[in-house]
């Protein structure tokens, strides 16, 4: 068995990142198609012969962040045309992105406009500064959040009152299967019913579980419009992507995605509705998987996740909690 454990360095994302001082980047990679670890630069030459590649981050994980400012710096070392695309901008912003990147904006005022996410100084303004320096575009994919939030609240129905200006603001297709990605979306909701709104009362109609028959209706009702909330950014997100390749792939850009590892981990999500539009794409699927301890992996438990996993370090607990040798 062949393994990689290597840091990446990079100057540029030392001094981009608040967190670290070092540009060394402790990771591992796994290949899932090998069944073995491989290593950084590997992943990276088969990545560039992809169309498309969605990489599924830990939002709130700094390593991950450096992570891909490096595997954008790698595929720019081996294709010319690159296009970013984000999760994390609106397409309602897509003209002032533009502006910014062509010079003719300025930043503060690109931010004011643009709803940057919290964090977004130190966790993703290294990949727009980098696709600016090499005058890629960059996407603005995602659904507004204000659309989103309308449809968690009534449904799939709250999009046909839009006016066809705000309508054109999200996926002109969308589908909400009840497939595996809809089961795991309610475990996931389910680990955090706080996040539904419901509680625990009690009523007249009998008890499943020690929830009454209608509470649980009512959340499984609430569940699925999230889900439905869900699915209008997976569409608008993959139908963003390949509006770049209209209805020819004759000439491909690779597209660079990045996105929470859940709207692409195990290819569903934004992942299966790219497929589904572009089915001659090669698409390759990136999960970022931050770990407490990177020499007792087992990495069969993600190898289903993507084409790729990159283990990384989560960050050191701060001192205090450390001193009471919990982890």
């Amino acid at each position: 068995m062949i393994v990689g454990f290597l840091g990446v360095f990079s100057a540029a994302i030392a001094q981009n990142s608040p967190h670290s001082n070092s540009g060394y980047i402790p990771q591992r990679v796994y290949d899932s198609a090998e069944k073995r670890f491989s290593d950084f630069e590997a992943m990276l030459a088969e990545l560039a012969r992809a169309d498309v590649v969605l990489v599924g981050e830990q939002h709130d994980d700094p390593n991950t962040h450096r992570l891909e400012r490096a595997i954008l710096e790698g595929l720019a070392r081996r294709r010319s045309s690159i296009v970013l695309a984000l999760e994390m901008f609106e397409r309602d912003v897509q003209g002032r992105l533009d502006e910014y990147l062509a010079g003719r904006l300025a930043e503060e005022e690109f931010l004011k406009a643009a709803r940057p996410w919290p964090r977004y100084a130190s966790d993703y303004r290294p990949l727009v500064e980098f696709a600016r320096a090499h005058n890629w575009p960059v996407i603005a994919g995602n659904t507004p959040r204000r659309y989103a939030s309308q449809v968690s609240k009534g449904g799939l129905a709250a999009l046909d009152s839009l006016p066809a200006n705000e309508r054109a603001f999200i996926a002109r297709q969308i589908q909400c299967p009840f497939d595996d990605y809809y089961k795991r979306f309610a475990e996931s909701m389910a680990e955090h019913p706080g996040a539904t709104g419901t509680t625990g009362t009690t009523g007249t109609t009998g008890t499943v579980g020690g929830q009454t028959k209608s509470a649980e209706s009512e959340q499984r009702a609430m569940i699925e419009r999230f889900y439905f909330a869900q699915c209008i950014k997976d569409e608008t997100m993959a139908e963003s992507v390949a509006n770049l390749y209209g209805e020819s792939m004759s000439s491909r850009p690779l597209t660079v995605h990045f996105n929470g590892a859940f709207h692409s981990d195990y290819r569903l999500g934004t992942a299966a509705r790219v497929k589904q539009r572009l089915p001659k794409a090669t698409t390759k699927i990136v999960s970022i998987v931050p770990v407490e301890n990177l020499d007792s992996l087992r990495p069969d438990e993600y190898r289903k996740r993507g084409d790729f996993v990159i283990f990384t370090l989560k960050p050191l607990k701060p001192a205090a909690a450390e001193s009471t040798g919990k982890s």
